[in-house]
């Protein structure tokens, strides 16, 4: 006689006898690598002149992609009760991996911009910044962003504090109010672009620019997603003391952007724009 399951992971897994939770196929993988690549390529276009219309298409795929694996992932962690402390673990290396790979992702920029920062090249009469090219005074709008962006750490430190504690109204003040430093961020970020002095398109200091503080910045809109899903889940009672790696996820994602911008900022605001020397 079979004995019957007593948990609900056990019953998903037809009655396996280990902790592991055996994920069951889903399209979200394959539908997100296509919606990356398309992004990938719309942003070469869009670059190129060529339209917005397929990196449109690629960030309307991230986004859908975004919310249906979500939901999955809520349903199987806080309804199905598939993650176990043992699948907990591995996500967890698996977050610090992918963290990882996003610190190797800003170095490529970081190298970029120092290769040409420290040699420059005979194309731009081997100074820097080039000849033509007002980079932005670091200590106006990007130190503020700067203040902003720290004092978010501290609000979802707050948050994480306050869900460790089982203070529900903390947690989710904290994490209002870094939601709201983090849109207040990347408005004025996009106000510094509408105002900036050079183009993408103007040299080496522009392109390497634009591409290191804009996906830094497309990171601080991911993250703010990723503490808005957060906020509603902590408002229906899904984070529990012992079971709330959803948003440590979210917690350590925001801290890396943290520190990602104070790299930006003292290595391409400051230094990088010649204002080191004169302070």
């Amino acid at each position: 006689m079979v004995a019957q399951a007593d948990t609900p992971a056990a019953a998903h897994g037809g009655g396996h006898k280990h902790p592991w939770h055996l994920v069951d196929p889903s399209p979200w993988p394959v539908v997100g690598a296509f919606s990356a690549g398309t992004l990938g390529a719309g942003m070469v276009v869009y670059m190129h002149d060529g339209g917005f219309w397929l990196l449109a298409l690629g960030v309307l795929g991230i986004l859908t992609t975004m919310f249906f694996w979500f939901r999955d992932v809520v349903m199987e962690a806080t309804f199905q009760g598939h993650h176990s402390a043992p699948v907990q673990i591995g996500m967890r290396y698996g977050m610090v991996l992918f963290i990882a790979s996003e610190v190797m992702f800003f170095a490529a920029w970081f190298w970029a911009f120092f290769n040409a920062s420290l040699f420059p090249p005979a194309a731009i009469k081997g100074v820097w910044p080039p000849p033509g090219v007002v980079p932005f005074d670091p200590w106006q709008l990007p130190f503020l962003n700067t203040l902003i962006l720290l004092t978010s750490g501290i609000t979802v430190t707050w948050a994480h504090h306050a869900l460790l504690e089982g203070n529900r109204r903390h947690l989710l003040q904290g994490l209002g109010l870094t939601v709201l430093l983090g849109l207040t961020f990347t408005g004025f970020q996009a106000y510094e672009y509408a105002h900036a002095s050079f183009g993408f398109k103007d040299g080496i200091y522009s392109t390497t620019f634009y591409m290191a503080t804009g996906f830094h910045g497309f990171h601080v809109i991911v993250g703010t997603i990723f503490l808005i899903v957060c906020f509603f889940r902590a408002k229906q009672g899904h984070f529990k003391v012992e079971h709330h790696f959803g948003f440590e996820a979210a917690a350590w994602y925001w801290h890396f952007v943290d520190v990602i911008w104070l790299f930006l900022f003292v290595c391409m605001y400051w230094w990088g724009s010649g204002s080191a020397a004169t302070h």
